[in-house]
């Protein structure tokens, strides 16, 4: 449909009614000009719709316009959609597989970056990828990561570990809503820290931490990421640095 994000995401709400799972792919940050047709055409009837976001989070020297940091705060709010964020390109192939199967509105996002090394979970806790689990050690710190930033959630890990602090790294692979699995994970321990690759107002890290307090977990949350600001032009590795999401 060219450069018309209503365009595509209403035609494929009709392409749903008429019985096919459509796949819209489109940058992340302009993924805000069809916010309306995602609710009213999509997700208030419930449509198989599957939105690939691409150039979500940080996109480095394409600047303000292009950082797709809004996605994951603007579809936290809308019922019935669930959104997944592949931290891998192993991940990614499962997770287009897995929404695909989805009889509802779904969103997948992965950014502007080369694709690292393929990071296999040590286990599998109702949908919950287990990356890291401390050995010895007390359980100190939960880090959930959001997508990407594994590879940085785990050297943080092993920095903790160094210095004698028990961690445990998870990745819920599908992070819009919070798994209610997290907030068990999260009573077991005495801090949790999110990271995401996207504005942290409302977004991943605030629904673990609302999802903590609806289920009566008192341990404190602590929510990592980008702004609530417009950022500049730069490479990715340094912008990320900037906001504190760098190993």
């Amino acid at each position: 449909v060219g450069i018309a994000e209503q365009q595509a995401v209403c035609s494929a709400a009709g392409l749903a009614l008429g019985g096919l799972h459509p796949v819209v792919a489109v940058y992340s940050t302009f993924l805000n000009r069809a916010f309306d047709q995602v609710i009213m055409d999509v997700a208030l009837h419930r449509l198989p719709v599957t939105i690939v976001l691409d150039r979500a989070g940080v996109t480095g020297p394409d600047g303000p316009s292009h950082h797709g940091m809004w996605d994951l705060s603007l579809l936290s709010v809308v019922p019935g959609l669930r959104v997944a964020a592949p931290r891998d390109p192993a991940r990614l192939r499962e997770l287009l597989r897995e929404s695909l199967d989805i009889d509802g509105p779904t969103a997948l996002r992965f950014p502007r970056a080369a694709a690292g090394p393929d990071m296999d979970a040590v286990a599998r806790i109702d949908g919950v990828d287990i990356l890291h689990r401390s050995r010895r050690l007390p359980l100190d710190v939960l880090i959930v990561s959001v997508g990407t930033l594994a590879e940085a959630c785990l050297e943080a890990a092993r920095t903790l570990e160094d210095r004698g602090v028990g961690v445990t790294v998870v990745d819920p692979r599908w992070v819009i809503p919070a798994n209610p699995a997290l907030a068990g994970l999260a009573a077991r321990h005495d801090l949790v820290v999110t990271a995401e690759d996207s504005s942290r107002t409302g977004g991943a890290g605030a629904s673990v931490a609302q999802a903590c307090a609806d289920a009566g977990v008192r341990t404190l949350v602590r929510n990592l990421g980008l702004p609530r600001a417009f950022i500049d032009h730069g490479d990715r590795p340094g912008l990320l640095g900037d906001a504190g999401l760098s190993g």
